[in-house]
């Protein structure tokens, strides 16, 4: 048994120890993605980082690691516009601000209000909507900053468990709050919010928390139990066994979009609405899958 005295010794080194990391350590985020283009039937990147028509960056700067995602509206391609155009602009507008240090670890929104006024006025027309997400580790601070607008959106998983989420925005089923430029004078009759509707939390991390952050088409298919089942797979940081796990889980959402008799949570939300709908929703799927690890440059 120990003394008294012996035990007080060892708490002191354990609050001394942890003081110590809290204080010294950098964290950073090893990141891998995977996704679906709804119109392929393997992961295929289409141009930068692409799946289809939603977009993704994963950017690294001195004080922060920084990434997003963003869902291209499809509805565009009924007027000749390819979705994927806006989304991906918009995240590799984000992804340059971010490496230029143009921005502020607290603030994703500013990241987001930023790079979509530069799409605003840029000289070459750009039209298009789309959905976006965006998530900061302030590497000193150990504190996630997010950003989220519609319906893509991110978890925080803390020993099998969901501590932190997103809030979903809907205007109404299946319409959700989005990012828009629309042809002149026609700007009143595309929906398009602010930037700075976007809904906003900032909590501290840990090391070993795993941060999914993905567009609809993965959590239109996947309810969390299973997601929370693949991520149980997940071993370790290193980038290979997270690209594994990342590949599992947009694989698994990728098989469950096509089948018709799947109660997937799109069809839960469709029925709560008063639509008779079952089976999955093909769509575009893409994921990002981040540990929270020790930084080493």
């Amino acid at each position: 048994m120990l003394s008294v005295l012996s035990y007080g010794r060892l708490v002191a080194r354990a609050v001394i120890g942890g003081l110590s990391q809290t204080d010294s350590r950098d964290y950073s985020l090893v990141t891998a993605s995977c996704g679906f283009g709804k119109d392929f039937r393997k992961g295929i990147l289409k141009k930068g980082m692409c799946y289809g028509d939603d977009a993704c960056f994963i950017a690294r700067h001195r004080s922060a690691d920084v990434l997003g995602v963003a869902d291209g509206v499809g509805g565009w391609r009924d007027y000749g516009v390819d979705p994927s155009q806006f989304s991906g602009t918009l995240m590799k507008t984000c992804e340059r601000l971010v490496k230029e240090g143009r921005f502020i670890p607290s603030n994703p929104v500013g990241v987001l209000t930023t790079s979509y006024y530069e799409l605003l006025q840029n000289k070459v027309p750009l039209l298009g909507s789309s959905t976006a997400c965006i998530v900061v580790l302030d590497r000193q601070r150990h504190r996630l900053h997010t950003a989220n607008l519609g319906d893509s959106g991110f978890l925080v998983v803390r020993g099998g468990e969901v501590v932190h989420r997103s809030d979903e925005q809907q205007h109404y089923f299946n319409t959700p709050f989005q990012l828009s430029i629309a042809p002149p004078g026609a700007e009143g009759a595309v929906l398009s919010d602010s930037p700075d509707a976007a809904d906003s939390s900032s909590f501290d991390v840990q090391l070993g928390d795993i941060i999914l952050t993905a567009t609809d088409g993965l959590f239109d298919n996947m309810p969390d139990y299973m997601i929370l089942q693949e991520l149980k797979k997940l071993k370790n940081s290193n980038y290979e066994s997270i690209q594994q796990t990342a590949r599992s889980i947009a694989e698994q959402a990728h098989v469950l979009a096509y089948d018709p008799n799947y109660m997937s949570p799109f069809a839960q939300f469709a029925c709560d609405n008063g639509l008779n709908v079952r089976g999955g929703k093909p769509d575009d799927i893409t994921v990002l899958l981040s540990i929270v690890a020790e930084y080493t440059d």
